[in-house]
């Protein structure tokens, strides 16, 4: 079992404090990705899982087994760096034997494994070759090959394919998907790009200043934000937002008034909200189509139309200023200097209230 648990994990480097007691638990063979922007402790968890940084505070389990005090060998993790880190002078081979032949296995033990992984990893004609002598994925491949020939607990990936080009990346984040697939493992996985987070993702962890802002399915992120700064993140490209002031409270309805003065009716309870304060609208590019007609329509002129083929990105900035990306068809007509009106349905509108906490996603009964 490779079940993890952190309980209260704090991390301090001498007054500073980097981590503030996170409690995340993810089961036997998950996918889990920390997801957030620079800065946000998702590395430094990371290593503190790994046993790279000591933990302050706070109790850290892999399979029922307080780790704490543990040395990063003897915890079962093996861990794939940014960097690769391979050694220049070894072959593809002895890169990946290497920490079985300090594990004191035996040359049969290692050879049968290194070629099995190297097979999985279509690496298997390239094992007389030196690093110098690969592609970026083919070294990342051997990255990954070293850490499953020790048939670890856990693997965890600290940003893996932030140095790969963007059609690598594409390639080997859907090799990672399979050998996840294919090995059960645990994964504990690292990155900046919440893209690679919802692709990758069986729960996803989202990391703000050293805090949880919210953990779930990609799905549930994606539908259900709990504040504004996930549902700003959460998204490509991210949740147009808009103030409002709210006009009046209904039994099931919330009457707004946004910056334009353009009324809005959601039906949706109160919860709590009252008449003067001001609150937030999401509504995300995709949610958004051309030509009024829904609760919500707004006028503003295009500044950019991005064609990308099967889709077309309206930047558009409202009479307001307030600036809105809309998703359209890629055979929307747009062109830059347009007025044009674009509208949302009611059932796609997200409301925050004005402590950035989501109120309701209107017309939507959560599961």
């Amino acid at each position: 079992m490779s079940a993890i648990q952190l309980k209260q994990i704090r991390k301090d480097f001498g007054r500073v404090k980097v981590i503030h007691g996170v409690d995340i638990d993810i089961d036997d063979g998950e996918f889990v990705v920390f997801v957030g922007p620079s800065g946000c402790g998702k590395s430094t968890l990371l290593r503190l899982v790994a046993g790279l940084e000591e933990i302050t505070d706070g109790e850290l389990s892999i399979g029922g087994k307080v780790v704490n005090d543990l040395s990063p060998k003897e915890r079962g993790i093996a861990m794939v760096f940014q960097s690769y880190a391979l050694y220049p002078h070894m072959t593809v081979y002895k890169n990946m034997a290497f920490g079985l032949k300090w594990a004191n296995s035996t040359k049969q033990e290692i050879d049968a494994r290194v070629r099995e992984v190297a097979k999985i990893l279509q690496l298997d004609t390239l094992l007389d070759r030196r690093p110098a002598q690969l592609s970026g994925g083919q070294r990342q491949r051997v990255a990954i090959g070293r850490a499953i020939v020790r048939n670890p607990k856990v693997f965890l990936f600290d940003e893996p394919l932030s140095n790969l080009d963007a059609a690598l990346r594409v390639q080997t984040r859907i090799e990672i998907a399979k050998l996840h697939e294919d090995l059960k493992s645990t994964i504990i996985y690292v990155t900046h790009d919440q893209v690679e987070a919802m692709t990758l993702a069986d729960k996803i962890v989202v990391l703000n200043q050293g805090n949880v802002e919210q953990i779930g399915s990609p799905l549930e992120l994606y539908n259900y934000p709990q504040n504004l700064f996930v549902a700003g993140f959460i998204g490509s490209p991210k949740m147009n937002l808009f103030a409002a002031e709210i006009a009046a409270v209904r039994e099931n309805a919330i009457d707004l008034q946004l910056g334009d003065g353009a009324p809005v009716s959601l039906s949706c309870a109160p919860q709590g909200l009252r008449a003067g304060e001001t609150v937030t609208l999401g509504v995300r590019p995709e949610h958004m189509s051309e030509g009024a007609g829904g609760v919500l329509t707004l006028s503003g002129r295009v500044d950019v139309v991005e064609h990308l083929g099967d889709v077309s990105y309206l930047y558009m900035t409202l009479q307001d200023g307030t600036n809105v990306i809309v998703s359209s068809q890629g055979t929307s007509r747009a062109k830059t200097g347009q007025e044009l009106s674009v509208s949302a349905a009611d059932n796609a509108i997200h409301l925050f209230s004005g402590d950035g906490k989501a109120v309701a996603r209107p017309g939507i009964q959560r599961d």
